[in-house]
């Protein structure tokens, strides 16, 4: 009787031990648990501001998790140094010049460290090391700055419904948006007779490449080119001598020295000058009298007779 409830107490007992096992191997499984029985290698960071991080919370690496926060303790006057458990088998990836940076896991989850960067040119970390770090916003300082910005908006709002600034009394002022509309017409148009033109040079240009064209053999016929140069240099020279001509003729004329100058601005010596005249004149009439009177003198009255039939014959 004795023997049998022994043996029932130690089935008992086995099965209790087995439940216990399975038990402790279910929490290990779901908690996580086995990594504390795994070598870690301890590393520090420090920051400002943790933003709520606490002992236990996960890191990552590459997207892979390799430790948890040790735990958090004060540094100096205001900074809190964080120490942070990292796998062994990881540690060979991370490099003395990595960084770590303070991440939410999901939109409102719980803090989590990023360990990040490093070159392969640095050795792996070793136990005590602190890797330096990048302080990132946090939910509240983006919270604050939108509502700061919310606040900037609300305020522009305001002015510009009020009418302040350029742009308040532009949106508020029809004889502005009136000037604005005719001033953008305007270069609308500007913009069109630029058009235009583009596509008369176009053309202009299209017709110096056509061959046989005037402007074409202008530009591309040597000697059609040296003819129009020569043309050109000739009607300088011209011009260059009219202009010359022209500086003589005013000098002559303002030189009170000069015999034109006199001829036309001196009164006495006209009057002489016509005197001379009408003198010339008639004396070259009472030389055509002289002269008609010698023709009918007995000496050159034969003479002048036979001249006349000559010609009359000849005619």
């Amino acid at each position: 009787m004795n023997e049998s409830r022994n043996k029932r107490s130690a089935g008992v007992g086995v099965f209790i031990l087995i439940g216990l096992l399975f038990l402790a191997g279910g929490i290990l499984t779901i908690g996580n648990l086995h990594s504390t029985f795994q070598n870690k290698t301890t590393i520090n960071t420090i920051f400002k501001d943790v933003n709520g991080l606490q002992s236990g919370n996960n890191i990552w690496f590459s997207g892979v998790k390799i430790g948890t926060v040790k735990k958090t303790e004060f540094y100096g006057k205001s900074d809190v140094k964080v120490l942070m458990n990292i796998n062994s088998e990881s540690k060979m990836y991370i490099r003395k010049d990595a960084k770590v940076k303070i991440s939410t896991d999901g939109l409102i989850g719980n803090k989590i460290l990023i360990i990040y960067g490093g070159s392969s040119s640095h050795p792996e970390i070793e136990e005590g090391d602190n890797l330096s770090n990048e302080t990132s916003l946090s939910t509240d300082t983006i919270m604050n700055t939108l509502q700061q910005n919310n606040l900037n908006v609300l305020a522009i709002t305001k002015k510009l419904s009020a009418g302040e600034g350029t742009i308040g009394r532009l949106l508020n002022n029809d004889s502005l948006y009136t000037s604005l509309s005719a001033s953008l017409t305007d270069l609308q148009r500007t913009a069109e007779n630029a058009k235009q033109a583009a596509i008369s040079i176009a053309k202009f240009s299209a017709n110096l490449n056509k061959t046989g064209s005037l402007l074409n053999g202008l530009t591309t016929d040597t000697l059609a080119f040296n003819t129009v140069k020569s043309s050109i240099l000739k009607i300088n020279r011209i011009a260059d001598t009219v202009v010359f001509l022209a500086n003589g003729l005013k000098d002559i004329h303002t030189n009170p020295e000069s015999p034109l100058f006199i001829m036309f601005h001196d009164a006495q010596t006209g009057a002489q000058l016509k005197s001379i005249m009408s003198n010339l004149k008639s004396s070259s009439e009472n030389l055509n009298k002289d002269l008609l009177g010698l023709q009918h003198t007995f000496l050159l009255k034969r003479y002048f007779k036979n001249a006349q039939k000559k010609d009359s014959l000849a005619n």
